[in-house]
């Protein structure tokens, strides 16, 4: 059987999380890196196989899949469908997926509609709006968290693996998260997590990446 292979972008956050649900389902998997920057996603070979040409990308076998959260979710679904981190309770897959889509749709949204500009459209500093939105976003992140360990319930699961991904890359350029104590505290329960210190990683190299051209402050 031909091993699981995964396109990556070590400072993607989407990708990140992919990987991240790799590792904590102990899965063998080749990473093929692609350089964003350098186009290398737009190679005609790799368009042959996402013509959307974006990370991640999954090869298994015949089957090709992106988009994370649907790599993540088929993933446990085809090769370890009694994971926790995908629990089949109908009500606690349910929090689980609203958690994923608060992650797609409002939490890594407003974190790149900071950093977008910033990285590819010669922005420099942040409107005060868009901070705001920002930090709203991690107060309802942080309520998720108020009397829990985890943003679904008691235990990980996939909707921590993608938040965790996305935090890590704000954290990493230098946004200042101390006044959520909840959001500090899951970070630091999440350490332990197989390919959490691989994500930071990654989430250094975002950082790197929005630091090199702000010169305002989060």
């Amino acid at each position: 059987m031909a091993p699981l292979t995964l396109y990556h972008s070590t400072a993607s956050a989407h990708s990140r999380g992919a990987l991240f649900t790799i590792r904590n389902l102990g899965l063998d998997v080749d990473i093929k890196l692609l350089n964003l920057p350098a186009k290398e996603q737009l190679n005609p070979d790799f368009i042959k196989i996402n013509p959307q040409h974006c990370v991640p990308t999954i090869l298994d076998g015949d089957f090709t899949l992106w988009e994370s959260r649907a790599i993540a979710v088929y993933l446990i679904e085809s090769k370890v469908p009694d994971s926790p981190l995908y629990p089949k309770d109908v009500k606690e897959r349910a929090l689980v997926n609203q958690r994923l889509y608060f992650d797609a749709g409002t939490l890594y949204k407003r974190i790149r509609d900071i950093c977008f500009p910033i990285i590819y459209l010669g922005e420099t500093t942040i409107p005060d709006d868009k901070r705001k939105a920002m930090f709203e976003a991690f107060g309802w992140l942080d309520g998720f968290l108020d009397g829990s360990d985890y943003i679904a319930g008691p235990t990980v699961t996939i909707a921590d693996l993608f938040a965790v991904s996305t935090m890590l890359s704000i954290v990493n350029a230098g946004c200042d998260i101390g006044a959520f104590k909840n959001i500090v505290a899951w970070l630091d329960r999440c350490k332990t997590l197989p390919g959490y210190d691989e994500n930071v990683d990654g989430a250094k190299v975002f950082g790197q990446r929005v630091t090199s051209r702000l010169t305002d402050k989060f």
